[in-house]
């Protein structure tokens, strides 16, 4: 037993669990918290907005697999950084969010303390995988590894704890908690095992498609696709898992024209997004699924032929060893058409400009571990399938959520998380004023990212469908800028500005020489942009 207070006992049961970074917004109710993280010598990253916080916990275990830690205070700080965690359960990543709550005594009386809110607990889980109330400084050691546990366990997510503002600072006797396992996978079923290598035998166009809960199974998955020469494709989440520079690691633009003639689709740890939901428009003729995920809610989300409950890595082991067992015959010239279909797509996704020009560039100047973070805005959009993607973890979206704002912050977390690897921003005009302030963060600790301001001073994706769809009238998706430029000087942030491709190459060398947080405004003349959404909603053949 040692005598701790609550905040001392949370940072202890942190440290146990690994962590040494935690990002946050201190205010009242969290200052024991605060004072905590500062004795035990944890890097604090501070933020300039609570939704900040959130994303940049977000980046940090985006792009590391490991759990990312975050704090805010109660009430609106929990509902500032509400985006970040809702990404986070959409994305799949462990990220934790420690908060506070009215003292003890006015728990659940509606006095209207400061930042009270009708059961912020209840609101939480709503949007988290897991979420509890610590209320005395002795139960924080096991909630904080019942909170890790639940992160890592099965299919991952966010977590949340809060504790009453007084027991932060209240010190009781505590006995320290040595971290939980995690909860074991389900083992794969062998008949189901067997029945999907069946199927793959039988199969003359088998493609693979990945997400993030195949991460740590891409030699498996790799080793697979060259056995029965699959393509590999991901949406946004998977992308790396098997590189773009091996022939059968695809975008979504190249799958696409294998997809008419596809007999088999292989799901390993993904949502199946692209070809069971509004992306692709149409299934094939007789076409068969399998599918390997941890999670078994998500087999009565989509209805496959075969759906084997396990975790990916191991679940693609024993698939590969039924497959070899059963004798696949690989069909002759499938790796010509494989690669037709590559370089045709690459052909006329240049059509997409200026995005492509600037994209090609990028990937030209970027080393193949550089981590890049995607924003909702018209390059955004078509780096999904014209920025090629090497490794996992280094092509950063914010999913299905999509959340204007979200890409500068995530980047800086992923920046903290990676000293030593280049992280590119990618925003648009409109979603980088979501988070400008930040620029301050990226000042005060020297957290070196390349931001892309893409200013068409709009909100291009709304000012297009507005145009076209209602007979031309725009509203509120017209933009008046500060200067860029300008801007990021004043906070200490090196800055440059582009008007076209050809000047981009020696401005993005020379932010990345500079080390520091850079920001490069790229003018883009207004309605000038190519629509990137032939290659993510594309017609029926």
């Amino acid at each position: 037993m040692t005598t701790m207070t609550g905040g001392e006992a949370i940072v202890s049961s942190l440290v146990a669990h690994g962590v040494d970074t935690v990002f946050g917004l201190p205010g009242a109710q969290i200052y024991g918290l605060f004072d905590a993280f500062h004795q035990a010598q944890l890097k604090v990253i501070g933020a300039r907005h609570e939704q900040a916080c959130g994303y940049m916990a977000y980046g940090y275990a985006r792009s590391t697999g490991k759990p990312g830690v975050f704090s805010v205070v109660p009430g609106p700080g929990v509902l500032n950084a509400g985006a970040a965690l809702l990404t986070a359960f959409g994305a799949n990543e462990p990220v934790l969010c420690l908060t506070g709550q009215v003292p003890t005594e006015f728990i659940g009386k509606g006095r209207g303390h400061l930042h009270e809110m009708p059961d912020q607990l209840a609101t939480l889980r709503t949007f988290v995988k897991w979420a509890d109330r610590i209320e005395y400084p002795g139960a924080a050691p096991t909630l904080v590894a019942r909170a890790f546990q639940e992160m890592l366990s099965g299919r991952r997510g966010p977590a949340a704890l809060e504790m009453p503002w007084d027991v932060f600072t209240q010190a009781a006797d505590t006995e320290s908690v040595a971290p939980f396992a995690p909860f074991p996978a389900p083992r794969p079923d062998t008949d189901r095992i067997s029945k999907a290598a069946q199927l793959i035998k039988a199969a003359k166009a088998p493609m693979i498609f990945v997400g993030s809960g195949a991460i740590h199974a891409r030699e498996e998955i790799q080793e697979l696709a060259e056995m029965i020469d699959a393509p590999v494709v991901a949406f946004r989440s998977g992308r790396g898992i098997v590189s773009n520079a091996h022939e059968l690691g695809l975008t979504m633009a190249a799958a696409y024209k294998l997809w008419p003639q596809t007999d088999l689709m292989i799901g390993i740890g993904t949502r199946m997004e692209l070809s069971t939901s509004f992306r692709w428009p149409f299934r094939p003729d007789g076409l068969k699924s399998v599918r390997i995920d941890i999670d078994p809610v998500e087999m009565r989300r989509v209805v496959s032929d075969v759906a084997v409950v396990a975790d990916s890595k191991a679940g693609t082991a024993e698939l590969l060893a039924a497959v070899s067992k059963a004798g696949y015959g690989k069909t002759v010239g499938r790796r010509a058409a494989i690669r037709g279909a590559s370089a045709a797509a690459l052909k006329e996704i240049q059509q997409v400009q200026p995005q492509m020009a600037y994209l090609n560039v990028l990937r030209e100047v970027l080393p193949h571990d550089a981590i890049v973070t995607d924003e909702l805005s018209q390059v955004g959009f078509a780096s999904w399938y014209g920025f090629p993607v090497y490794e996992p973890r280094t092509f950063i979206t914010s999913g299905y959520q999509g959340t204007l704002g979200s890409g500068f912050p995530t980047a800086l977390g992923a920046k903290v998380a990676n000293p030593d690897k280049p992280v590119v921003a990618i925003t648009g005009d409109g979603g980088f004023m979501f988070g400008v302030q930040e620029l301050a963060t990226a000042a005060q600790f020297k957290i070196g990212v390349v931001t892309l301001v893409f200013n068409n001073n709009a909100y291009g994706n709304v000012r297009r469908d507005q145009r076209q769809h209602f007979d031309g009238r725009v509203v509120a998706s017209d933009l008046v800028n500060p200067d860029f430029v300008k801007l990021a000087e004043s906070f200490g942030v090196g800055a440059a500005r582009v008007t076209a491709p050809d000047q981009f190459r020696t401005a993005l060398e020379t932010a990345l020489s500079v080390g520091g947080p850079y920001l490069i405004d790229i003018e883009v003349p207004r309605d000038s942009e190519v629509t990137p959404w032939t290659f993510i909603h594309p017609a029926r053949p």
